[in-house]
């Protein structure tokens, strides 16, 4: 498209604009191929389309969206909730490109009940409405199948997958088969089970699938009782056997309060791409259904925005008709036949905390899974949660980290360790001999390698760290800071980890001056940040280690110039010890190493002599 087209395109959109009420109502935006590609809502029609064609738009994919209309109309009507309910319906017939969906759920299994003459109750992935009843779709497997054990225990539905019709059973076509010998069904194929029985059974397990499990136990205690008055002892039997499983099944559920009836609980956490609503529905103080739902963000929706919708589309998906609704924060629009309750104590904020509790370990899991399948994203949100706690300006792909380690100043070294991508590098690793300074001083040998690391990394043009880490609290801070910004002018963020009187790492702190930054100590990221300390002090022992091992062994051999190691293990062969080097006469060094090196080893511990 030139630039002359799409001004016109842009000015025919415009003047659509101009002419739209000012009233509630749905609107709809259709690519050039006449594709309906966004719904939305709102109180006024004018202001809120007018605003996306608003030169200060500053979202990059609002302005993608715009770039696509070629065409935009709209449908008035009463009030905003009517809105919210038209604008449902069109994201439901068209699903257009641009709005946030739930997800469709074909990723988790649902649990279908058959239209059949003798229903069947399955679990399955395909969504087929012709075929019955579908229930779910289930998030969590567990529940799925604690739901589907308990039908099977208390009404042991058919399994098989025979079209049994009434005139098959007339006819004798069928026969018991091993379900019915082990007692796993009642054998409705031959009529020893009834079909007004077996049908009462389905009925009574769709109230389970519905969570109306609180109302089925009152109605099979009252026939338990009816039956026992009766004296039909055997029949009152069976049916407390199912109460008694039942009321197992039941006491799973959490239990809020007994005041509270009949409610529907939604709360939400989003991240940048993806939101995730909870819905809790709570009967009789028990929550008999809970579920997380997906949706995508198409255009940077807020969480007011996504949980309009949502709530609106589960409660129809759920086939939910609460009265009361519990959510987070007020959502700006009401719900038809329903109140927005926003607690602030009591019960009902803590079966709304329980809803964000779950809403955010489903968030966590979803992570998990997609970083078992993608190490890169775990890197990725942990460098990404170091730059949102800092505030740094970029993500730190790559962090450095010192640290120094003497003996009452004796072979004092230092080294720095390398991470990137949140990841040790360890070819990048670097150990240093601490060479101007003299006795342990800690922030001198700090200062002496921080300014030869740095110093050489710039004249070299290698890449600088976006982070550096000390080992210490703000005094090392402060002294890095000297030399990286006050005497090379470096622009590096530079953070400290420090600890507690205990020698424990407890704090994280940044900024001039630095200040701690809150951050849980069991966290992911501050528990890789305690790793990255551990790695560094392990680099920087092992190395002074290994420097003291080698003046312990220093051998007064090393001394003689022109005799290298296989000479040295010669002589202590031949010899044994130093002493009896030093005692040995010219032939002797002679028969062990030759006549040159015979004249050095002599030569150095007498003086010169003439062979």
């Amino acid at each position: 498209m030139t630039k002359e087209e799409n001004e016109k395109r842009l000015e025919r959109l415009k003047a659509i604009v101009s002419n739209m009420p000012t009233k509630p109502g749905s609107y709809q935006y259709y690519d050039e191929g006449g594709t309906i590609i966004y719904v939305g809502k709102a109180k006024n029609l004018k202001a809120r389309v007018s605003s996306y064609f608003h030169k200060e738009v500053d979202r990059f994919k609002t302005k993608v969206l715009v770039s696509k209309i070629h065409d935009i109309t709209y449908t008035v009507v009463n009030t905003e909730e009517d809105a919210l309910l038209l604008e449902n319906s069109l994201i439901k017939k068209y699903q257009p490109r641009y709005n946030i969906l739930l997800k469709d759920g074909k990723t988790y299994p649902s649990i279908c009940v058959t239209n059949e003459y003798f229903p069947r109750i399955f679990k399955t992935r395909t969504i087929n409405k012709k075929w019955g009843t579908f229930y779910g779709p289930y998030s969590h497997i567990g529940s799925m199948y604690a739901v589907l054990d308990v039908i099977k225990k208390l009404y042991r539905p058919r399994t098989c997958r025979f079209p049994i019709t009434k005139e098959g059973i007339e006819q004798g076509k069928y026969k018991p088969c091993l379900e019915y010998h082990i007692h796993n069904c009642g054998a409705p194929c031959v009529a020893k089970q009834s079909y007004e029985d077996y049908q009462e059974c389905i009925a009574q397990a769709r109230e389970i699938l519905k969570g109306n499990t609180r109302e089925l136990q009152r109605t099979l205690y009252a026939r338990m009782m009816k039956l026992a008055d009766e004296m039909r002892f055997e029949e009152a039997e069976a049916l407390k056997q199912r109460y008694v499983a039942l009321d197992g099944f039941c006491a799973k559920s959490e239990v809020v309060s007994h005041s509270i009836t009949d409610v529907d609980v939604f709360s939400i956490t989003d991240d940048e791409n993806t939101a995730f609503v909870n819905y809790m529905h709570v009967t009789n103080g028990s929550i008999n259904q809970a579920q997380t739902f997906e949706m995508k963000k198409k255009l940077g929706e807020t969480a007011e925005e996504i949980l309009q919708l949502a709530i609106v589309q589960i409660r129809e998906r759920m086939g939910s008709r609460s009265k009361e609704i519990i959510v987070p924060f007020s959502i700006g629009v009401g719900i038809e036949g329903a109140t927005l309750t926003v607690p602030q104590r009591g019960d009902k904020r803590k079966l709304l905390e329980l809803s964000e509790m779950n809403g955010k370990q489903y968030r966590f899991d979803r992570l998990k899974q997609a970083e078992k399948l993608n190490p890169e994203q775990k890197s990725v949100r942990l460098m990404k949660e170091i730059q949102d706690a800092l505030k740094l300006p970029k993500m730190p792909y790559q962090i450095e980290m010192f640290d120094n380690s003497n003996i009452s100043g004796t072979d004092a070294v230092a080294a720095c360790v390398v991470f990137k991508k949140m990841k040790p590098s360890k070819k990048d690793y670097r150990k240093y001999i601490i060479k101007t300074v003299t006795g342990p001083d800690d922030y001198a040998s700090m200062q002496e390698v921080v300014r030869r690391r740095y110093s050489r990394m710039v004249e070299e043009g290698q890449p600088l760290p976006d982070l550096i880490i000390t080992d210490g609290g703000q005094g090392q801070m402060s002294v890095v800071r000297e030399v990286v910004e006050g005497e090379l002018g470096l622009d590096i963020p530079i953070a400290g980890l420090a600890k507690d009187d205990r020698h424990r790492t407890n704090e994280l702190l940044y900024g001039l001056p630095p200040v701690v930054v809150g951050m849980k100590t069991d966290s992911e990221l501050f528990r890789l940040l305690t790793h990255m300390q551990d790695e560094v002090h392990r680099f920087a022992i092992t190395f002074h280690r290994d420097k003291r091992s080698k003046h312990a062994l220093h051998s007064e051999l090393d001394d003689i110039r022109g005799i290298g190691p296989k000479t040295k293990d010669a002589l202590l062969k031949a010899f044994k010890s130093v002493k009896r080097i030093k005692e040995a006469d010219i032939d002797a060094l002679k028969a062990a190493l030759g006549q040159a090196k015979a004249k050095i080893v002599f030569e150095h511990f007498h003086g010169n002599v003439d062979l």
